[in-house]
């Protein structure tokens, strides 16, 4: 097995922004921008005898389009690597995009954030690294073609659809971002993740997008979806609100002072908040954590057994956590002073302190060595008994 580079937590909030590709960052589908049109296809024309294979042979979509692809580029087209880095240069990005990722990981600076950009897409990885903006990405999740030593694309190497963009997700989360890296699907502790999904916000415009904006926003997280801002088309959007897969919807302007970052920086805010109140809760379930341990089992039953009594909301509560209790043995004083507190304070111990059953376990209590604190003269004085 190989070495993976993997990610660790930081000292600092993580967050990131995930990003699907066409539709989201660029107007239309990466190869209706050159590329389609190259082979002598009608964009329509190329998609609808996609679809067809796709559909004639129970084939994969993104493989169908791979497939297309190649076959069609026959005679027309060198299909290499580098023809495909040179189309995905002249893809058109949305207004704002240039400057968008720095400006957000410098937001997220300010708020003591670190903001990382990912793209998991169902288009193609080697397009989208011959954009202007491809280095702007910790990782760029996309379907990929292994090419020949001569950079001849030969056979497809990922194909990311719908469903498997989730997986990106948890490598996202667990740092473990290479896509044959196994440890995606080793335990971590919520703690130990080093991108909780509370922390994660996902942009897409489209159903396709849908399995990753649920397991986001399933777990704590933001989605936004987003709509040409010149057609001004918001169908999608609605229907995505109604369904309740997003909570947001913004035009796909990405410059600056547009509604779309004001949305991610007020997440941002959130996530800073958030990762405080997580940090102090996760020191507090350790410190309670290390106190169980110390106490042992037995010791552990017990205080679990006088909370329910503390907390006995019913006289038959109070008879069923009595009824454990008298089968335990080696009350530390301050399990007694707790019991004793119990009678006093819970009018559903305290009201019935004198049935028979209660009485015993409280009597077992009130031995010689019993300190004289004002509960325990509560529970003598109802039990007539002098301490």
């Amino acid at each position: 097995m190989g070495t993976f580079n993997r990610k660790h937590k930081e000292d600092r909030p993580v967050v990131a922004l995930c990003y699907d590709f066409d539709k989201t960052l660029t107007r239309t589908d990466m190869q209706a921008q050159g590329f389609i049109q190259s082979l002598g296809y009608e964009v329509k024309t190329f998609w609808d005898e996609t679809n067809g294979l796709s559909a004639e042979n129970d084939m994969d979509n993104n493989l169908a389009y791979m497939y297309e692809m190649m076959s069609k580029s026959v005679g027309k087209v060198l299909f290499t690597k580098q023809t495909l880095l040179e189309y995905g240069a002249q893809i058109e990005l949305y207004k704002g995009v240039g400057s968008w990722f720095r400006r957000i990981r410098e937001y997220g600076e300010k708020r003591g954030v670190i903001v990382e950009h990912y793209i998991i897409s169902s288009g193609l990885k080697e397009m989208i690294e011959g954009t202007s903006i491809a280095d702007e990405f910790e990782m760029i999740y996309a379907s990929a073609f292994y090419f020949d030593e001569r950079g001849a694309a030969m056979w497809p190497a990922q194909a990311i659809n719908y469903t498997n963009k989730t997986q990106c997700l948890f490598r996202i989360s667990k740092g473990t971002l290479e896509m044959n890296d196994p440890a995606v699907n080793d335990r971590f502790p919520p703690e130990e993740l080093r991108v909780p999904f509370a922390n994660m916000i996902y942009i897409g415009d489209s159903a396709t997008d849908i399995p990753c904006m649920k397991l986001v926003t399933s777990y704590g997280g933001s989605a936004i979806g987003v709509y040409d801002p010149e057609t001004g088309q918001k169908a999608s959007v609605y229907q995505m609100v109604h369904d309740g897969r997003i909570r947001y919807f913004a035009p796909a302007d990405y410059s600056e002072g547009s509604r779309l970052e004001e949305l991610v920086e007020a997440m941002i805010d959130k996530a800073a908040v958030s990762e405080r109140l997580d940090k102090l809760y996760f020191e507090n379930k350790q410190e309670a954590s290390e106190y169980y341990r110390s106490i042992g089992e037995q010791q552990r039953r017990r205080s679990e057994l006088i909370f329910l009594l503390e907390n006995s909301a019913s006289y038959s509560s109070t008879h069923a956590a009595v009824a454990k209790l008298s089968a335990l043995t080696g009350w530390t004083a301050e399990d007694k002073q707790r019991l004793f507190k119990a009678a006093e304070a819970n009018d559903q111990v305290g009201l019935i302190l004198t049935d028979s059953d209660i009485a015993a376990f409280y009597r077992g209590l009130l031995d010689k060595d019993t300190e004289a604190t004002e509960e325990a003269r509560f529970a003598a004085d109802k039990l007539g008994i002098k301490i």
